[in-house]
């Protein structure tokens, strides 16, 4: 089987509302580049999205060594710690759903698998990103879960989201920026995609929103909630600059199918006031939601489509709760509970 894709061998790209074993997190770093000025900041909306997810599943945390796991232990003082387990695994940045592997599913034992995807922070945009590389495969093997070598392709979770039934939607910003894969046409980086993913359909939108240093993630534009439903975020003012871009998206959307033909169904979510600290514009998005579970974490901005966000939520995931949390000092890392999270499949 070792000169075989996962596709076929059988394994897919589950659904992220399908049934998590845990949800893996890798804890910030004083010395990350990701909160320059603000760690302390930011550091309650790391123990409210754990205390959040603890109630939903097992949280699994990356750390560095024995200090640094004391230390978050002491955070997270009022969390059950039978919810919470501990891994040393070294990490440059807390954004897990990039730099962590992506876990497949299939119906014959193993029935999990673990992809090892080549990162390159996001083109090279920060560094070191060393520790990052190899976090996928070290986590792998903390759970004993069979690796499989992404080979030399450059590639982040939070540039795809899935409906669990072989479709995914992307963006041409990320996946065709030459900083990723400059010698794959788009044609080759879909065969890697359906090979690596096992899905059949890649469904393409153009660029993310304003700030996003990811060169445009799907994960704060488009996300899917169920097989045949997507979020899609929308900007009102016409002369913010997402405007433009997010309205081709949507009517990109407006005119997909899915594999059995049938129409893709468009709820749309609103995007909150544009943020910004230190002149520059922060990518706030209410996209960035991660499904556990038995909650929904929102990022909220004390902005006034909050509530709004969160009924389009609740509309989309009637079983669960939806977890407003703060997340303004989260954003000037660029990036919120989806970019933080990547979710281990349970698999009975």
């Amino acid at each position: 089987m070792a000169n075989t894709t996962p596709a076929q061998q059988g394994y897919s790209l589950p659904a992220e509302w399908e049934p998590h074993e845990a949800t893996w997190i890798s804890w910030p770093k004083p010395s990350g580049s990701s909160f320059p000025g603000t760690y302390e900041k930011v550091i309650p909306t790391f123990v409210r999205m754990v205390k959040a997810l603890a109630e939903s599943e097992l949280v699994r945390i990356n750390v560095d060594d024995a200090k640094e796991e004391a230390r978050v232990k002491a955070l997270l003082k009022d969390v059950a710690p039978e919810r919470v387990e501990f891994f040393r695994v070294p990490t440059n940045e807390p954004w897990c759903r990039d730099h962590g592997p992506i876990f497949l599913t299939r119906k014959e034992k193993p029935r999990l698998a673990a992809v090892d995807f080549i990162f390159n922070a996001w083109g090279f945009k920060l560094t070191p990103f060393d520790d990052d590389n190899d976090a996928a495969a070290r986590i792998a093997k903390a759970v004993n879960v069979p690796l499989i070598d992404g080979g030399q392709f450059v590639f982040e979770g939070g540039s795809i989201d899935g409906n669990g039934d072989g479709t995914i939607v992307t963006t041409e910003s990320c996946l065709l920026n030459p900083n990723r894969n400059p010698k794959l046409s788009r044609d080759a980086i879909e065969k890697k995609l359906r090979d690596f993913l096992g899905v059949r359909q890649i469904l393409w939108l153009g660029d993310g929103i304003a700030g996003d240093d990811t060169d445009g993630h799907v994960d704060d534009i488009t996300r899917f909630v169920s097989r045949d439903t997507v979020v899609t975020v929308m900007e009102e003012d016409e002369g913010d600059a997402n405007y433009e871009p997010l309205q081709r998206n949507f009517q990109r959307l407006c005119e997909m199918q899915l594999t059995d033909g049938s129409p893709l169904r468009v709820l749309k979510l609103p995007m909150p006031s544009a943020m910004r600290r230190n002149g520059q514009r922060l990518p706030a998005s209410y996209a960035n939601f991660y499904i556990a579970n038995k909650v929904v974490l929102l990022p909220t901005y004390q902005d006034t489509g909050d509530v709004w966000a969160e009924s389009v939520l609740k509309e989309a995931f009637p079983g669960r709760k939806i977890v407003p949390i703060d997340c303004r000092e989260l954003i000037w890392g660029l990036g919120a509970f989806h970019c933080l999270t990547q979710q281990q499949p349970a698999v009975g």
